[in-house]
């Protein structure tokens, strides 16, 4: 079969009514022929196929496994536009993905799976702003290498001179009092990625070497 045709059986199958100047115009934003056949596609043009199927019904739910996967990076830009349009359309989608900046850019909630359960689930603003702070010290003298390592839920990331990175996760209050010991010139508080709180989760407890993902 013609990618054409193939999509011809889906929609005929599942008995969804079609808008083929829609279904065309995903093929044309993906830069997929429609006119060759299955077997001839590589697995990237298989995937677009995959993914013209999956929207082109413009379903209420849409459930993505690893939608990006064996996609130029100008087509997964796309890939995550349509998600995007169907998000803001009204319509749900259930992405799982291991990119998780494809996550954080897309998602509105997020679910983090370790071993089989799920261990976390929130917003991806709130669970950004609140898993720990990453600060950038400026300070007048160096600190002594444990300065700021022996508080608890503090963890010295790197230092540059008299620049110092921490990971925050309690004793706020501690860090600043010991910072101006040493003169604090500087603060910043850094972006924390989705990414680095997937690593955290991933950490705890993952001894025996748990599989994740988002």
């Amino acid at each position: 079969l013609t990618a054409d045709r193939f999509l011809d059986l889906l929609a005929g199958i599942n008995g969804h009514t079609v808008d083929a100047r829609y279904r065309r115009d995903l093929c044309d934003r993906l830069q997929l022929d429609t006119t060759r056949q299955m077997h001839q596609y590589s697995r990237g043009n298989k995937q677009k196929v995959g993914i013209v199927a999956a929207f082109m019904a413009q379903p209420d739910l849409l459930i993505l496994d690893e939608p990006t996967s064996g996609l130029d990076p100008l087509v997964q830009q796309t890939v995550l536009s349509l998600v995007r349009e169907a998000r803001d359309a009204g319509h749900s989608v259930f992405l799982s993905s291991h990119i998780l900046s494809e996550v954080e850019a897309v998602c509105d909630r997020v679910g983090i799976i370790r071993d089989g359960a799920l261990i976390q689930t929130s917003p991806v603003e709130a669970l950004t702003r609140h898993a720990f702070k990453r600060l950038q010290l400026t300070l007048r003298s160096a600190p002594p290498a444990d300065a700021f390592s022996t508080i608890d839920g503090v963890t010295e990331t790197g230092r540059s001179g008299h620049e110092v990175n921490l990971e925050v996760r309690a004793g706020l209050e501690r860090v600043m009092q010991t910072a101006l010991l040493y003169g604090l010139d500087d603060l910043d508080v850094l972006p924390v990625t989705l990414e680095e709180i997937f690593l955290g989760f991933y950490g705890r407890g993952s001894a025996n070497g748990g599989n994740s993902h988002a």
